[in-house]
């Protein structure tokens, strides 16, 4: 006979797979389960422990025990950005990643703050400045069905976007075809980027901002965006919870000696 806490996980599974549980939907407190008779504290427990070990739920301190998506969010690596989607269109670089894993998105799931701060040294280096330099700092969250998966926050040379939209801290992205367009409109075109990625563990402030559950890591995203000349005109630094994304790249392989050969 299985245990009392097997049994009801497999009922909260169920529920969880028919739908009457969608994602992002609460589940009951312990305590109501309990007062419903569906078993004592440690039983009720036990269960949404295992339900959080199959995948099923996240346990969000504060927040209770939460349904997860049904699959991690495909987070485009090159297709994200191009430039038909921002310059000729109004597809941003999230909202691609929503098209494409077939999930539904507004414009009103990036939230931000603009402010004009001290470059660190990172972010000097990036953009080619000296330490202490001022920048503006755009920091997002990004949200999907109200639960945060991520936070990006780009950083300027002041003389690239004073004036512009990507300084007005107004909800959603800085206008039609986002922040990209708004560069592209000011003279500086995206030609080509380089981004890092690496796995770490979460700060207390990245874990409470992107309610993640205990123990989960972050990747970590850096971005630079460059001009056609070399130019650097935007930093990213992002963050991403581990388990919201798959990350994905589909690019034609180089063959640099026969590039090289052309050249000579």
């Amino acid at each position: 006979m299985a245990p009392k806490w097997r049994d009801l996980a497999d009922k909260l599974a169920e529920r969880i797979r028919s739908g009457e549980y969608a994602p992002g939907h609460q589940l009951p407190h312990i305590r109501d389960l309990v007062a419903t008779g569906e078993g004592s504290k440690s039983t009720v427990h036990a269960a949404y422990k295992a339900l959080e070990a199959e995948g099923l739920v996240t346990s969000f301190r504060g927040h209770g025990t939460v349904v997860r998506p049904p699959a991690a969010l495909k987070r485009l690596g090159i297709d994200r950005y191009d430039k038909a989607k921002w310059r000729d269109g109004d597809e941003v670089a999230f909202i691609a990643d929503r098209v494409a894993s077939g999930r539904p998105h507004s414009r009103g799931d990036q939230t931000q703050t603009v402010s004009r701060i001290e470059a660190t040294d990172t972010i000097a280096a990036a953009l080619g400045l000296r330490p202490g330099s001022d920048v503006y700092a755009r920091a997002r969250l990004i949200k999907e069905s109200g639960h945060p998966t991520h936070t990006l926050t780009s950083y300027y040379r002041p003389e690239h976007v004073e004036g512009t939209r990507l300084v007005d801290p107004a909800p959603g992205p800085a206008g039609r075809g986002g922040g990209f367009r708004v560069l592209y409109d000011a003279g500086y075109e995206i030609d080509h980027m380089r981004e890092e990625l690496f796995a770490r563990p979460a700060t207390p402030e990245e874990a409470k901002l992107l309610q993640l559950p205990s123990g989960e890591p972050v990747v970590e995203l850096h971005r630079t965006a460059f001009t056609a000349g070399g130019s650097p005109v935007e930093f990213a630094i992002g963050v991403h919870a581990a388990s919201r994304f798959r990350w994905t790249y589909d690019f034609a392989v180089p063959d640099s000696a026969r590039t090289k050969g052309k050249q000579s």
